[in-house]
């Protein structure tokens, strides 16, 4: 449990650091966002989704 609040708080840091660093193209993405659709979305996060859990196997398998 505790490895995931670390995770967790990890994507809080990483996305705060893209908001402050960059406000502009980050407000164009969220923007952008909203006018793409369901579908589209879906296939990203599920792609997204994938691509993390097996990110997530290889380092636990390699360590």
């Amino acid at each position: 449990m505790s490895a995931f609040l670390v995770a967790l708080g990890l994507v809080f840091v990483l996305e705060g650091l893209l908001f402050a660093a960059f406000p502009g193209p980050a407000r164009r993405a969220a923007q952008a966002l909203t006018e793409t659709p369901e579908h589209t979305l879906r296939i990203v996060g599920v792609v997204s989704a994938a691509l993390g859990v097996g990110l997530i196997w290889l380092i636990r398998a390699l360590s």
